[in-house]
């Protein structure tokens, strides 16, 4: 299997909460709690590790609580290339509701001291010879530049090693400008990176080609139940997920960019490749946590999801 570094810049503990209706200013009772060591990029890892890749995870990690992510990586059998920094990681809450509306409350992440940064750079440059691929994913701590993240694709990039990005804000914007090989926002981020209303596929492929024409080749945009788009030079795809019962999409999005990238790195047609991570989104929403293709009723997932290449335009040739 391929050899996958992720880059986790600012990770969390997650502390999922299943509870009724939120009743806003009152005492609410929560039906479960769970505290895991996630991220973004620690996310992915967990499914290409479980799908048999070698992972090494890496980033800027909080020295006064790490005991969790220490064991996590032990427990998935991911190489620990974390930066430590001073002070504790971040806590994000993850409030669901019976509806399948999930209330995030995420902290901002410790101040990190400009060595550690210095280390990181260096870390990768280490880590580069060899891999088959990066992915960046997350958000910055909040005294990291979103130009310390372009830097880090530009380097890796520069190694000739693909690069998958995932992020928001002044950080996509910033990683995009980079040329990743891939980005995968969703379809609010696309529509902030575009700048204007993304309401239609339409509007979201045309967003999405643009990307394609600035220099990054694969464009993946999950549209939540709606399904996900997959742009590249002149090509499309589009699959639609199946029906499943919420309960939380937290780790929906990382679970469909490991997929995907499973896929690529496996040699498998775009077809195959997006049904299988449309698929294990799916399942991954049914309960808390990154998806399980070892799930009894994964092949049953991947038959109900339903993909399709987009039209041609007989007027210009391009999709639409």
């Amino acid at each position: 299997m391929a050899r996958i570094l992720t880059l986790t810049l600012n990770p969390a503990l997650d502390l999922a909460i299943r509870l009724g209706t939120i009743r806003l200013g009152e005492v609410n009772r929560t039906e479960s709690t769970r505290l895991d060591a996630a991220g973004k990029g620690i996310n992915v890892a967990r499914v290409l590790a479980g799908l048999g890749h070698d992972v090494t995870v890496s980033g800027l990690l909080g020295a006064d609580n790490e005991t969790a992510f220490v064991r996590t990586f032990a427990a998935c059998g991911l190489r620990d290339a974390f930066i430590r920094v001073p002070g504790e990681t971040r806590i994000n809450a993850k409030l669901s509701e019976p509806d399948g509306r999930v209330t995030d409350l995420n902290g901002p992440g410790p101040l990190i001291p400009a060595h550690a940064l210095d280390a990181l750079t260096e870390r990768l440059g280490s880590l580069l010879p060899g891999l088959d691929a990066v992915v960046i994913s997350g958000s910055l701590p909040p005294n990291v530049p979103p130009a310390k993240l372009a830097d880090l694709v530009r380097m890796a990039r520069e190694r000739q090693v693909p690069v998958w990005l995932d992020t928001s804000g002044a950080a996509l914007v910033s990683g995009l400008a980079a040329r990743p090989t891939a980005a995968k926002p969703n379809e609010t981020e696309l529509a902030e990176w575009a700048g204007r209303p993304l309401d239609t596929p339409e509007a979201r492929l045309q967003a999405a080609r643009r990307l394609n024409a600035e220099g990054v080749d694969e464009v993946l945009v999950s549209v939540g139940a709606e399904g996900v788009l997959w742009a590249w030079r002149g090509n499309a795809l589009m699959a639609v997920p199946p029906r499943v019962q919420v309960a939380s999409t937290v780790g929906a999005g990382d679970t469909l960019l490991a997929g995907t990238l499973h896929g690529v790195l496996s040699g498998w047609p775009r077809e195959r490749s997006l049904r299988f991570a449309t698929a294990l989104a799916a399942e991954s929403v049914r309960h808390v946590g990154v998806g399980d293709p070892s799930a009894v009723d994964f092949e049953l997932l991947q038959q109900q999801t339903s993909i399709r290449s987009l039209p041609v335009d007989p007027h210009t040739g391009e999709k639409r």
